[in-house]
């Protein structure tokens, strides 16, 4: 016992190294909030209905799933930092491509470039999750990466600050009139196409200034010595994936970690319609994503601290129980009230993604570099999940309270996606104290 208190979480030696990689982990926190918004930005500038305006964040979330793989490829073959390098290269020309889709007015571009900046988060995810396991003893490799995780929502508060001061704050289509309504709505074609270019061009700046910013952080890591050489790459990568796939604890993870996903990127991308319907805009309902992500981040590292005294899989459980009576609270409860409960789901989410990603990796050795890439790849449950939620809205029309379905608007009861989503959470949760015995 005396020993395992004397195990470092991150040793003096590497500490440098370690924030630099932890950064990291804010940079996609912020592409990833400060695209959240941009589903109801371009619903109200493109004039999209809901299945079409959710293509933004299947774009966003798609670029995971197909790079995930050759990201791990890459990583196995020469080194972390070369993977980081080219996730960096990928992020700054994804962002920058922003620059032509505004000046072409043209959705799928905009689509495209999303596309690609997340094939840059994918090469980071891949790279930075099972490197941050790395540093150190594995006893205190979940420990570690929840602390490493633990500065994604700095990165996401950034992202909101940007959208609602610099996007949102400043789109003249989401002007309302005295009697609530839209004035974009009522405008000519003509000043209609005025405002278009406008508001794209809105969109467009934040984007461009991040690739420069990545563009910054590419060389300051190329120049830093990192402390590691090329990757053990003894074994291939196809005899990896088949031993990896032969452990139940992964696969169960990797399947766990699709539908955690899509919950979060579906809590926080619908609290704008949920918000909406109630008769908040979106400049406004910012604010309750900001008390999501605070929420998130003191849950993050209180959390991190109960994992020295609880199971992480039976805290796993526990949250994801917690998430289910709040999304019961978010269906049924109309109103402010059910808003807030739905502000609440993010308390219980802090945890989640990187205890399943350590619990899944847990005893994996260097096959946690190809693990890592699928477990990155069911990061499409963020693009698929959210377009399901989106044809539950779409069921009575383009608005939120078309039909009423147990009751409750169609936006109330489209959360019973993420309830189910948590009673996946739950099970493995359930399995890793159970079965596992991770401590």
């Amino acid at each position: 016992m005396t020993t395992e208190q004397k195990i470092p979480v991150v040793a003096k030696n590497i500490l440098f190294p370690f924030i630099l990689i932890t950064s990291l982990f804010a940079l996609w926190g912020f592409a990833n909030d400060i695209t959240n918004p941009m589903v109801a930005a371009f619903k109200r500038i493109l004039e999209l209905n809901n299945t079409q305006a959710s293509w933004v964040q299947a774009a966003f979330y798609g670029g995971y799933f197909t790079m995930a793989l050759p990201a791990a490829y890459v990583v196995k073959k020469f080194s972390y930092k070369v993977g980081i390098l080219v996730g960096l290269a990928l992020y700054a020309v994804g962002a920058l491509m922003f620059y032509p889709a505004a000046a072409m007015e043209n959705y799928l571009f905009f689509l495209l470039a999303l596309y690609v900046l997340t094939f840059g988060l994918a090469f980071l995810e891949t790279t930075a999750n099972p490197y941050i396991l790395a540093m150190g003893a594995e006893e205190t490799a979940t420990l570690r990466l929840n602390l490493a995780q633990a500065f994604n929502p700095l990165g996401a508060l950034s992202g909101l600050f940007v959208a609602q001061f610099f996007i949102l704050g400043a789109l003249q289509s989401d002007d309302m009139a005295e009697d609530g309504s839209y004035i974009y709505e009522t405008l000519s074609e003509s000043a209609k196409a005025a405002v278009k270019t406008s508001d794209l061009m809105v969109i467009r700046n934040p984007y461009v200034g991040l690739g420069l910013f990545v563009i910054f952080m590419f060389v300051v890591i190329a120049m830093v010595k990192m402390p590691e050489g090329k990757t053990e790459n003894q074994v291939g990568l196809r005899e990896s994936i088949k031993r990896i796939f032969k452990k139940e604890r992964f696969v169960g993870g990797m399947l766990t970690q699709m539908f955690y996903v899509g919950a979060q990127i579906m809590c926080w991308t619908y609290i704008y319609q949920y918000a909406e319907n109630i008769g908040i805009n979106n400049r406004d309902a910012v604010n309750y994503a900001y008390a999501a992500l605070v929420i998130f981040l003191i849950s993050r590292f209180l959390c991190t601290y109960l994992m020295k005294f609880i199971n992480s899989g039976k805290l796993l459980m526990m949250l994801s129980i917690l998430a289910i009576v709040f999304c019961a609270g978010t269906i049924f409860i109309q109103g402010e009230v059910g808003l807030y409960s739905l502000v609440m789901v993010s308390f219980c989410m802090s945890l989640m993604f990187p205890t399943i990603y350590g619990i899944a990796l847990t005893g994996l050795g260097d096959d946690a570099k190809s693990a890592s890439a699928f477990l990155v790849m069911a990061i499409v449950g963020g693009a698929f999940m959210p377009m399901l939620q989106g044809l539950i809205l779409d069921i009575g029309g383009a608005g939120y309270d078309d039909v009423r379905i147990l009751g409750v608007p169609e936006v109330n009861f489209s959360f019973i996606l993420p309830m189910l989503c948590f009673f996946v959470v739950a099970f493995y949760g359930h399995r890793a104290y159970k079965k596992y015995g991770l401590e």
